[in-house]
């Protein structure tokens, strides 16, 4: 399917740049550095969810923007800035910027699409996206899967209708009353991070298609979401009742159910319009994971749910009105009464004979009426609840990345795994390389000395770095413009841009922030700088001889700040 066609649908894509608390380290100073800025193996972390939406063949258009990024009002400067100015930028769809007034750096995310801003931007079918997803995952599959799935091959919505808004609003023909897509990746297995935050899951497989899917289908890993709660919120349900109660409701409406323990929610959504409204309406929802997504899976199967979720009245068709143009005769054309536009949701025969009826009735009234009579779908009958399917990708070594990099240990991790990619220039096959792969391993080869040892295979090394003599460089990520010292041995380090790591100094699994300084000394000194697991806060200065050696479990809860290194020195 050509990129070219995928934006007509309406399909808009936003994308969340969200405070960074676990990563305040790095973001004390989210008006010059926030979130969305901070480096992931040396592009902004924003550059992987821009670069999945270019790859998907989302981009601006001229009726309205269709990468949106919604950031609190401090940041704004920051990143439009980096838009412009950062190199990384270039040849990506460039978003436009929204920063309400009233969004803080603890707004949750239900209430930030409750702002009148945002409500305004999202005009259509709608993906969300946080700032810190590295998906390598083509989202043309996913949306193709969608697509099939839940909008009849090309079925995708349009928000606006040459400029104006389809006539129908919520539940109109158009919008529709389509199910929603998640995605889900596993937290075991390659590289995993001890402690990481997951989520508990329960899916039911999809009915069996007639036609067997390819083995590239993703379809086989798409099922049917009917819970979905943080872990830690199982555990205190486990606990508290001793164990965790199951509805007989569920149980009567799937009898094949799986549950899942070691997967985490990915935070990519594919929505319909009509969730907006149940945003809106709903003004507890305070998460999308475990608020919109989770009771949206519950309206499924527990009885009055989608009532009490005033679905009921969202999912309905909105009452049809008369038409721009009627058909000469004084009454309204026939495409102003679709009968298929009440079949995605409602699908009793009894209704759907109603509905016919009263489309009959309408066709044959005075001719002194130019209006036809207001249609409204009865109150009375079963709701049918459109589904929210969830993509569970696979646990395999092999397969595409996806990870969020939402903390210090995720983002040394997930920047040490990108930079063992091979480079363009390396890489047998360019076609099949990662679209995160560098052109260059080290930016300049040349610039590195003789006697110095950097493992290109598992090295990233970005332009301006200097380094010295007898330097050994191993599974690290050397940032733009930065001084590693004669004599330093950095072992699967992150190193931020403008750091200067001193002479004779040994550093393992640490994160230093931009600007920082890790002073060096004499190689004769006996006690010399040694740093593990530490992070390192921008622009602070390590004194020489400090020695410090945090386990990882410490590494993620207690962020490591130069001013307590100060503290405890030991020379």
């Amino acid at each position: 399917m050509p990129h070219g066609v995928l934006p007509q649908p309406g399909f808009q894509a936003l994308i969340l740049c969200g405070p960074g608390i676990s990563l305040n380290t790095f973001t004390s100073n989210p008006k010059e550095f926030p979130k969305a800025l901070v480096p992931i193996a040396n592009r902004p972390m924003v550059w992987y969810p821009l670069e999945w939406c270019s790859r998907m063949g989302i981009s601006s258009r001229t009726i309205a923007p269709y990468i949106t990024l919604i950031t609190p009002p401090e940041c704004k400067e920051a990143i439009e800035a980096s838009l412009s100015l950062n190199p990384h930028f270039t040849g990506l769809p460039k978003p436009e910027i929204i920063a309400p007034e009233d969004l803080t750096q603890n707004t949750p995310t239900g209430d930030i699409f409750r702002l009148p801003d945002v409500q305004e931007a999202v005009t259509g079918d709608f993906i969300v996206l946080p700032c810190d997803i590295v998906c390598e995952l083509d989202g043309l599959s996913l949306l193709e899967e969608w697509m099939v799935q839940e909008a009849g091959l090309g079925g995708a919505s349009g928000g606006l209708n040459d400029g104006r808004p389809l006539r129908g609003g919520i539940g109109g023909e158009k919008m529709g009353r389509r199910g929603g897509l998640g995605v889900w990746y596993p937290t075991k297995g390659q590289d995993a991070i001890k402690g990481e935050e997951t989520d508990f899951i329960a899916t039911t497989p999809l009915s069996a298609p007639i036609v067997p899917s390819p083995c590239v289908s993703l379809r086989r890993d798409i099922s049917k979401l009917v819970y979905a709660i943080p872990t830690d919120t199982m555990k205190d349900i486990t606990e508290n009742g001793k164990s965790f109660p199951i509805r007989h409701s569920l149980l009567r409406k799937h009898g094949r159910i799986k549950m899942h323990t070691t997967y985490r929610d990915a935070h990519i959504y594919f929505f319909p319009y009509w969730v907006l409204e149940m945003i809106k309406r709903n003004e507890s929802f305070d998460s999308f994971g475990e608020d919109v997504v989770g009771w949206w899976a519950k309206a499924g199967w527990q009885d009055g749910l989608g009532e009490k979720l005033d679905l009921r009245d969202i999912l309905a068709p909105i009452q049809s009105t008369h038409s721009d143009q009627d058909n000469g005769d004084g009454f309204p054309g026939e495409e102003e009464i679709n009968v298929a536009s009440y079949s995605t949701t409602r699908t009793s025969n009894h209704i759907n004979k109603e509905i016919k009826a009263i489309a009959f009735a309408s066709r044959v009234q005075d001719s002194s009426s130019p209006i036809s009579p207001r249609i409204t779908l009865p109150s009375t009958g079963k709701l049918e609840i459109p589904p929210i399917l969830a993509y569970v990708q696979p646990n395999d070594p092999a397969g595409p990345i996806i990870r969020r990099v939402d903390s210090a240990a995720l983002l040394l991790n997930v920047s040490l795994r990108l930079a063992k990619l091979p480079s363009l220039h390396d890489a047998a096959n360019k076609e099949k390389s990662s679209p995160f792969s560098h052109a260059l391993k080290i930016a300049h080869p040349d610039s590195i000395p003789v006697q110095c040892k950097v493992e290109s295979e598992n090295c990233l090394v970005a332009e301006n770095v200097t380094i010295g003599e007898r330097c050994q460089i191993k599974e690290s990520v050397i940032g733009t413009g930065c001084t590693i010292g004669i004599g330093a041995k950095l072992i699967r380090c992150v190193v931020m841009e403008g750091a200067i790591v001193g002479e004779f100094t040994s550093l393992s699994g640490c994160i230093l922030g931009r600007r920082c300084k890790i002073e060096g000394g004499p190689r004769t000194d006996k006690e010399k700088t040694d740093l593990r697991d530490c992070e390192v806060q921008e622009g602070y200065v390590v004194p020489w001889a400090s020695k410090f050696n945090f386990p990882q479990s410490i590494f993620r809860m207690y962020p490591l700040r130069v001013a307590l290194l100060t503290q405890h020195t030991s020379r």
